[in-house]
């Protein structure tokens, strides 16, 4: 009995022994990457409890009691899961894993050297979006104006257009949802500079190159804004702005789906009454006036397809007299009546692993302007120039996806122009039509999320050149560490000589190269970009004067732009204030067009600066917004003509440093109140508020023994309105926008 009872015991004992020897296994190991130990790995027995998560030299270890085959999983979200099959029986066991990096969109380095992408809030290149371009102090709520307060751009007061990086104004190309926009800047007269025609509230995000950029777009020098529109509206609602200086007023409908919306929109401008309230440099015969309308629609197929159409329509009026600089003339006189028309249509539909995008535009642009002289009361000197163009563009863009962070796409491009221009004096019109059509094809690929390269080619077919060119791009980005990355690219980029300048002269692309280096930084409410570039220009025309116009005669001018940029934006180390501070370097000569030697460009400044700050107090319910720009003096030429039309350097000088000051205030009256029908924004902004004395640049008498500057319109210009939205409450955007 006693030896029974013994056996039981020990048989107990064994049993607790066996169940405590199993709970005694233990799994351990190390986990790697590219040989280094990687720390919180979570490792664990599949369908089990069992687990640990590894430490800083990627070493692990847990007991499991577990029997028989199993499987061991790593993982961490950064990184590709791997499953491991083990036998586990009543030893230790060691399993190491070399883990391979989880290739992911969100965490993927993106490209950045020579752009700026406001359209894309995953990614912390994101610098410039739609609403900071409402809440710049200066910028009226114009893209362009801006994009002036960003690295690269010029202060340029006297003409439109966006002058980046040495480059002129006609340089840079815009385009809407892939399309070429024509004519992106209103009619002018020279002195006078125009405004936006596209209202900023039509889009939803932008790229901004300021060079490098994408193969997909071409005939552009220097840069390229790439505007993307809004896919369908919020909800129906009604828009009115009133000010002493326009009207306008639309509406957007839109179905519960958002599978269809249509809208229309109005405006209208005189500043007339402002001529009267605010000392002006110029004497207006005819104040500014105009009238604009827009209607778009949307429609959205089951599929998933969207197709978008914008079309505008607008006239305008100007009329100008000054004192002349010529013997004999009182008064050198200029009126302008213009019109233009722009259309836009864009589809975008996805058919399995592929995404086709087709887009169209087309531009009917007039522009008449009288000029004459006043001598003692009587109108003398008459002349007319009358130029009217057509413009066409066509795309489509085929893309597919490889893996979640590399694709290849292509495409072809088609374009049209069509100008006319009559000249009261000469008694030849000049017309030019030319088609240039475009290949084009490009790949992103992404080697790791640290790692990641753009390859394209582009080659354009002119019908005036008749020849075709070869453009080849390279772009690529490395992750240095969490927040910091670098950025190279590099391109061959061409442009055809302008219309106007066409004549019976054989003439060739213009061309540039473009080398740029970036480093940045970015974290959460903070970014930082140092920048620098070289641009090689070659095959610029130069231009003489032949049949009372300016006429291109060959591509024997070159030229360069180097120099390097400074970006700082934060949101977070100043409560409630977001700040961005930019500083251009420019170093560029330049022969071509009329100069006849390399100068420094008269449209450049080798220093600029711009601070802008926001702050809104949603206790006052206003937004204040303050902008400084600094440029150092341009240059300024004189050239004169001798009697064969070539041109001849005869003065030169520089002018006054140029700065500004602009002040804004948003006031939102609707904030905070329950169940509001209507929301409303008040906007008092000035421009310039302490009214500094800038100078744009010189006029010259045809002896070149007179001058008087360039002036901008007003010193000081301020601006009231109102604008009211039925449906929509803006006012939360607006606050977290600028917070």
């Amino acid at each position: 009995m006693q030896t029974f009872l013994i056996s039981k015991v020990l048989l107990l004992v064994f049993f607790f022994m066996g169940i405590f020897s199993s709970a005694q296994i233990t799994i351990s190991g190390k986990v790697n990457f590219k040989n280094k130990g990687l720390k919180d790995i979570s490792v664990t027995l599949k369908d089990t409890y069992d687990g640990a998560t590894t430490d800083e030299n990627g070493n692990y270890s847990f007991e499991t009691s577990e029997k028989g085959s199993q499987v061991l999983v790593f993982s961490n979200s950064k990184f590709v899961e791997i499953e491991k099959p083990i036998l586990i029986e009543n030893h230790n066991l060691t399993v190491n894993s070399d883990l391979k990096e989880q290739i992911s969109e969100i965490d993927a380095v993106v490209i950045s050297a020579g752009s700026i992408e406001a359209s894309d809030k995953k990614r912390a290149t994101a610098l410039l979006t739609p609403i900071d371009i409402y809440t710049t102090a200066g910028a009226n709520g114009q893209i362009s104006s801006a994009l002036e307060t960003l690295p690269g751009v010029q202060k340029i007061g006297e003409t439109e257009g966006l002058f980046v990086r040495g480059g002129t104004g006609e340089e840079t190309k815009f385009f809407m949802d892939g399309n070429l926009v024509n004519n992106f800047f209103g009619n002018s007269i020279p002195g006078i500079k125009s405004m936006d025609r596209l209202n900023t509230s039509l889009f939803k995000g932008n790229v901004f190159s300021s060079g490098g950029y994408s193969a997909i777009y071409g005939q552009a020098l220097s840069s390229v804004l790439i505007l993307e529109s809004i896919d369908f509206p919020e909800k129906n609602s009604v828009d009115l702005g009133i000010s002493p200086l326009f009207l306008t007023a639309g509406f957007q409908n839109v179905n519960e789906e958002k599978s269809q919306s249509f809208g229309i929109f109005g405006s209208y401008s005189n500043l007339g009454l402002m001529t009267n309230l605010i000392k002006f440099n110029n004497d207006f015969t005819k104040a500014p006036e105009s009238f604009g309308t827009n209607f778009n629609f949307r429609i959205k197929n089951k599929n998933g397809g969207i197709l978008k159409y914008y079309g505008s329509f607008d006239t305008n009026k100007i009329g100008l007299q000054a004192e002349s600089l010529e013997p004999n003339i009182d008064f050198d006189n200029t009126s302008l009546k213009g019109k233009n028309t722009f259309h836009n249509l864009s589809f975008r539909q996805k058919f399995g692993e592929y995404v086709l995008n087709l887009g169209s535009s087309y531009t009917f642009n007039a522009n008449l302007i009288d000029l004459n002289d006043t001598f003692q009361n009587l109108e003398i000197n008459p002349n007319s120039i009358d130029i009217k163009g057509n413009y066409f563009n066509a795309k489509g863009v085929v893309e597919r996806k490889i893996n979640r962070i590399s694709a290849v796409r292509g495409g072809v491009e088609f374009n049209q122009a069509h100008e006319k221009t009559n000249v009261a004096l000469s008694p030849i019109p000049f017309q030019s039509n030319n088609q240039i059509t475009s290949v084009f094809g490009e790949t992103d690929l992404g080697f790791s999320n640290h790692l990641s390269a753009k390859v394209g080619l582009r080659s354009e077919y002119s019908s005036e050149i008749n020849q075709w060119n070869l453009a080849p791009r390279l772009a690529m980005a490395y992750r240095i560490s969490k927040n910091w990355t670098t950025s190279l690219a590099y391109g061959i980029f061409y442009q055809n000589p302008e219309q106007k300048y066409f004549g019976s002269n054989p003439l060739n692309y213009q061309k540039a190269e473009h080398y740029i280096l970036q480093v940045q930084k970015s974290e959460e409410g903070r970014s930082f970009r140092l920048e620098t570039f070289y641009k090689n220009y070659a095959d610029l025309i130069k231009i003489k004067v032949l049949d009372y116009r300016p006429v291109a005669i060959n591509n024997n001018g070159d030229g360069f732009a180097k120099g390097f940029e400074v970006f700082w934006r934060d949101k977070k180390s100043i409560k409630n204030i977001d700040y961005w501070v930019s500083y251009s370097y420019l170093d560029s000569k330049r022969n071509f067009q009329n100069y006849d030697q390399s100068l420094f460009p008269h449209f450049a400044a080798k220093h600029t600066l711009s601070v802008v700050a926001k702050k809104f107090v949603t206790d006052w319910k206003t937004g204040f917004n303050l902008s400084y720009t600094y440029a150092s003096g341009r240059p300024f030429y004189n050239f004169k003509t001798d009697g064969n039309g070539d041109y001849h350097l005869s003065q030169q000088g520089k002018l006054k440093d140029f700065n500004a000051l602009n002040f804004s205030l948003n006031y939102l009256p609707s904030l905070g109140k329950k169940d509001a029908k209507t929301f409303t924004v008040l906007v008092l902004s000035v421009n310039n508020i302490l009214g500094q004395k800038n100078i744009y640049g010189y006029q010259f008498s045809n002896d070149g023994l007179r001058s008087k500057p360039v002036l901008p319109s007003a010193n000081t210009f301020v601006f009231i309105g109102a604008f009211i939205n039925f449906g929509i409450d803006r006012t939360q955007d607006a606050i977290n926008n600028n917070l």
